[in-house]
């Protein structure tokens, strides 16, 4: 095989990956979603600490098994810790064993989706609708009836219990 066709198969494999990648990107939650809550990064940091200023506005990612969000497993509601709005119930919860808060589905219009390519292969970030902070990622290997993982930092969250 002659190096130019390795190229051109190369290509044509990325092409691929970014058009499958796009259709599952934009499967499911809202995109339309314009963005409600807006602070300045000085506004973010006073609200959120470093901590979790690093993942909802920087994008970051938390350590597996730090968060005791895991194993929370309480009726109640999963909203986003920079905004507060309500993303994931309860019973949509599983444990997925990755050390990340991880659900099967979410509320309707709580999130937004779009393509990250930070590490070699094309993953679908998860956003809040509300005010654009990176919760975590969704992947199709999760449990039915959606076969989705959306796999969160628990950092990205807080946690309402249900009224007893």
């Amino acid at each position: 095989m002659k190096r130019r066709e390795v190229f051109g198969m190369a290509s044509v494999g990325a092409v691929a990956v970014a058009l499958i990648g796009t259709r599952f990107a934009t499967r499911g939650d809202s995109a339309s979603s314009s963005v409600r809550v807006q602070m300045t990064d000085s506004q973010w940091r006073a609200k959120l600490g470093p901590e979790r200023f690093h993942i909802l506005r920087e994008e970051g990612t938390e350590y597996p098994n730090t968060s005791p969000l895991v194993k929370e497993y309480r009726k109640g509601t999963f909203a986003c810790a920079g905004c507060d709005q309500a993303l994931f119930e309860s019973r949509t919860k599983y444990d997925s064993h990755t050390g990340w808060p991880s659900f099967w589905d979410v509320l309707p219009n709580a999130t937004t989706r779009r393509l990250d390519f930070k590490i070699a292969r094309p993953r679908t970030e998860v956003r809040c609708s509300a005010c654009d902070g990176h919760l975590g990622h969704v992947f199709d290997d999760g449990p039915k009836p959606t076969g989705l993982r959306y796999c969160m930092n628990g950092l990205a969250l807080t946690f309402k219990p249900a009224a007893a």
